[in-house]
């Protein structure tokens, strides 16, 4: 079993960040099965306006069909980051992701729940999502041969009891699709990860976008496999790539029969 995250650098125009993604997945080793992550904003990398003329009903749209053909074509589970998705008869919309096994069936779709309005010192500054995305409500987990799939999308990794929740709901592998900025991803990214990682005894699958965006903004990359004890298995610092590492069943058993952190849990 492997896991894969795809580092972008994805633009406003999704034909061109179709062609980045695409020239990754032709990369892919042969084995099976195999989970792709790709990161958050891998269709659509830019302003309010973009998100909004871009969005798709789930289910259905150019964007999800070609999610679907890849994951068909290439016999994976691919793990659609996050892109914008709308909301019947509101002037909102959602950032979700949405998972397809290697029929192309979509199994499952999470709404982002954290939205991040926060002032970053970068030359981006002021970001506010909760001026065009609305929250999810809901964890997700998907059932899949790699064990149920914890979903989660980028400011989500700052509040541990999503996670907490996921785990304690049977996940095995966490996911983490991201657009982190380089100011707070220096200082957060991998610290934030790998605390995930232990204290829920699971694999961590992050895909960051990593590099300079158009109008300037800057994101931290850094996309990476961990495993439930914390070791980085595999890690790209910036730009476009591909990072892959195995997934071993038996860690996760081992960890949570000899150190069962999630049933000596007290504090819920």
């Amino acid at each position: 079993m492997w896991l894969a995250a795809i580092q972008l650098v994805s633009g406003r125009n999704w034909q061109d960040n179709r062609e980045q993604i695409a020239a990754e997945l032709a990369l892919l080793p042969s084995e099976r099965p195999l989970l792709v992550l790709l990161p958050e904003n891998f269709a659509l990398f830019g302003e309010r306006q973009g998100y909004l003329d871009g969005a798709e009903s789930i289910g259905e749209g150019p964007i999800q069909q070609q999610l679907a053909e890849w994951a068909r074509d290439y016999g994976i589970w691919l793990v659609a980051g996050a892109m914008p998705t709308t909301i019947a008869g509101s002037d909102h919309i959602h950032t979700s992701t949405l998972v397809f096994d290697p029929s192309g069936e979509r199994k499952g779709h999470y709404h982002k729940i954290h939205l991040f309005d926060v002032d970053v010192a970068d030359n981006h500054g002021r970001y506010r999502e909760s001026e065009t995305f609305s929250p999810g409500e809901e964890p997700v987990l998907v059932d899949s041969p790699f064990g149920p799939l914890g979903l989660s999308i980028c400011y989500d990794l700052r509040f541990p009891e999503l996670y907490r929740r996921l785990a304690r709901a049977g996940a095995r592998v966490l996911l983490v699709p991201a657009a982190f900025t380089a100011v707070t991803g220096e200082a957060h990214w991998e610290p934030l990860l790998r605390a995930r990682a232990i204290e829920n005894q699971c694999y961590l699958v992050a895909a960051n976008q990593g590099g300079t965006h158009e109008a300037g903004r800057q994101t931290w990359g850094h996309s990476m496999v961990i495993d439930p004890w914390g070791r980085v298995l595999a890690s790209l610092d910036s730009g476009r790539g591909t990072v892959l590492a195995p997934l071993d069943p038996g860690l996760v058993d081992e960890l949570q029969r000899t150190m069962p952190v999630l049933s000596h849990a007290r504090l819920l």
